[in-house]
């Protein structure tokens, strides 16, 4: 099969080369017909080297790669792919753990499929393609995922339509590629349980890129009096439970959120040390009197683009400030950003910022970010998203 061509302007080659896998629009000089936003492209560069393949986008990355290599991207392809990603996952000892059944099997960049994400809900596989490309060929993920796990998988439900591109050339509507709906599952995780609802919670149903920060979480919860804001299904909360914390109060300003919450405190060993509000974090803080021993601050991305940047980093810095104003001397504060355009040096510099607004002495006790099973291609820093610090409030 022939593929178009596109050829990079002079000097534009450096970054492929380097096994970067976005090609920017502005890199690309001629191409050899009209791709269409899906198309599996091949990039070459001004001297007419082969470089890459990859499929094709209209706006700023115009190609997101999968191959450095000439290949034919069929059935097998994509197989191999997913098999990488999984014999990685087992590597990191996930694929078969009777403590822990959720996880991420495929990360985009991170496993050299940009656009795609694949998560395992215990016997449930849910995926989220990010590209029309990725959403042509989701069902050969679907068969893959088929073929490794066997009588292991019950379900996979792809869930892409509101995550890709607003005017798509697709008409995606979410639903089952294979088996039937249950309306969710109990999951485990590091032997703390969760109902998860793939179909109607956010992003694939579940943060479970917090696994390891909960599990850190629940070495500093014993005896304590714990807020767990941004909640949303109260993935902290039931962690601070289950170690032992004194009370747990879970904020959300999602109603949905809060109920979620509220039912995964009753999996956990006490429900009755834990109390949930469906209100804006900013406005509980304000309002609340109370000191907190432990403090987590885990919003959604305050910044999706450079644009928003500066007044992402203002709300970084007045929700810090806030929170540090609201625990008891000696407290712990667990603090989080996973806004992409906020590096971790841009966070650490606005966390400091609130401390000397808040007029609080701060030591740094540990520097957070993602678990493992969301790689970070060396060759790709941007998939490092996620960077939180554990801060000592003296």
């Amino acid at each position: 099969m022939s593929f178009i061509k596109l050829y990079l302007a002079p000097g534009k080659e450096h970054s492929l080369l380097r096994q970067h896998p976005w090609v920017f629009s502005g890199a690309i000089r001629k191409a050899d017909g009209e791709p269409e936003e899906g198309d599996v492209v091949e990039v070459y560069s001004s001297k007419r080297e082969f470089l890459a393949m990859g499929h094709y986008a209209p706006g700023s990355i115009a190609v997101r790669i999968f191959s450095f290599e000439q290949t034919e991207p069929d059935a097998g392809f994509w197989k191999r792919k997913v098999q990488q990603a999984y014999d990685y996952r087992t590597r990191l000892g996930l694929t078969d753990n009777p403590h822990t059944d959720v996880y991420r099997l495929v990360y985009a960049e991170g496993d050299g499929v940009s656009g795609l994400i694949v998560d395992i809900y215990k016997d449930t596989a849910v995926i989220q393609t990010h590209t029309v490309g990725m959403y042509r060929v989701r069902e050969h993920i679907a068969a893959a995922l088929q073929e490794i796990y066997g009588h292991r998988l019950r379900a996979i439900y792809d869930k892409s339509a509101e995550s890709l591109p607003a005017k798509a050339p697709v008409e995606a509507v979410n639903g089952y590629l294979f088996g039937e709906s249950t309306g969710g599952v109990v999951v485990t995780e590091n032997e703390n349980q969760f109902f998860v609802d793939w179909e109607s919670g956010q992003k694939t149903g579940f943060f479970i890129d917090q696994r390891e920060n909960r599990a850190l979480l629940a070495q500093y919860a014993k005896g304590q009096s714990v807020l767990n804001t941004f909640c949303y299904t109260g993935g902290f909360s039931v962690y601070a439970l289950n170690a032992g914390a004194r009370e747990v109060h879970s904020v959300d300003v999602s109603k949905k959120a809060i109920e979620l919450t509220v039912k995964n405190g009753e999996l956990s060993q006490a429900p009755e040390r834990h109390e949930a509000f469906a209100v804006d974090t900013f406005e509980f803080l304000k309002g609340k009197e109370e000191l907190y021993d432990v403090i987590i601050l885990d919003p959604p991305a305050f910044a999706k683009s450079q644009k928003v940047r500066h007044n992402a980093l203002m709300g970084y810095k007045r929700l810090n400030a806030e929170a540090m104003k609201k625990i008891r001397p000696g407290g712990i504060l667990f603090t989080f950003s996973c806004s992409q355009v906020v590096d971790k040096y841009l966070f650490n510099s606005t966390v400091m910022a609130a401390a000397i607004e808040a007029g609080r002495n701060i030591k740094i006790m540990h520097h957070l970010s993602q678990p493992a099973d969301h790689p970070i291609s060396i060759f790709h820093p941007e998939g490092e998203y996620l960077k939180g610090l554990v801060l000592f409030v003296e």
